[in-house]
C-alpha cells in the first residue's frame, strides 16, 4: 500500500512540474513572440486574461508539488525535525533537499512578486498605452522575472533528478 501511495505522489509530483513548465515555456516560447509580431492594442487585455487564466495553474502546481514533495519526503523517512540535525543537513541527500526547498522558495517568492504585482501593473500600463516608458520598463521586469523562474525551473529539475539518482559530486 506505501509503495502505491508513493507511486501515485511522485506522479503527481512530476505532473504538477510538467503543467507549471510546460505551461511557463508555452507562454515564453509561443505566446511573448506572437504578440510581439501582432497589435499591441490588445495585448493588455490579453495578458490579464492569459495571465489570470495560468495563476490559477500555476499556483495549483505549486500547492501539489509542495504537497506531495512533503509526503514523498516522509515516506522517505524524512521528518521536520530532521531539518535541526547538522549531520543530516550536511549529508549529501540533506544537501540536496535543502538546495531544492531553496529553490522551491525562491520561485514561489517571484511568482508572488510577477503574479501579483508586476504582471498586473504591467499588463494595465499596456492596456492604457503600449508604446509609454512605463509599459516598456514594466513588460521588461516582468519579462526578467519569468527568465528567472524559467531558470529555476531547470534547477527544480536537475535537483530532483540529483534526489532520486544521486549528485554527480
Amino acid at each position: 500500500m506505501i509503495l502505491w501511495l508513493y507511486l501515485i505522489a511522485v506522479w503527481l509530483h512530476i505532473l504538477a512540474a510538467t503543467a507549471w513548465i510546460g505551461g511557463m515555456f508555452f507562454l515564453v516560447l509561443v505566446v511573448v513572440p506572437w504578440m510581439r509580431r501582432s497589435d499591441r492594442a490588445d495585448a493588455g487585455a490579453f495578458w490579464t486574461a492569459t495571465g489570470k487564466r495560468f495563476r490559477i495553474v500555476g499556483w495549483a502546481c505549486f500547492t501539489v508539488s509542495l504537497s506531495t514533495g512533503t509526503f514523498i519526503l516522509y515516506l522517505r523517512g524524512v521528518r521536520f525535525s530532521d531539518f535541526a540535525i547538522a549531520g543530516w543537513r550536511n549529508s549529501s541527500f540533506g544537501q540536496t533537499v535543502m538546495m531544492k526547498l531553496t529553490a522551491f522558495a525562491t520561485v514561489l517568492v517571484v511568482s508572488i512578486v510577477h503574479d501579483f504585482y508586476l504582471g498586473p501593473r504591467a499588463a494595465l500600463a499596456i492596456t492604457r498605452d503600449p508604446h509609454s516608458s512605463e509599459a516598456l520598463k514594466l513588460r521588461r521586469q516582468a519579462s526578467w522575472l519569468g527568465r528567472i523562474n524559467a531558470l529555476m525551473a531547470f534547477v527544480l529539475v536537475a535537483l530532483a533528478v540529483m534526489l532520486t539518482r544521486g549528485r554527480p559530486w
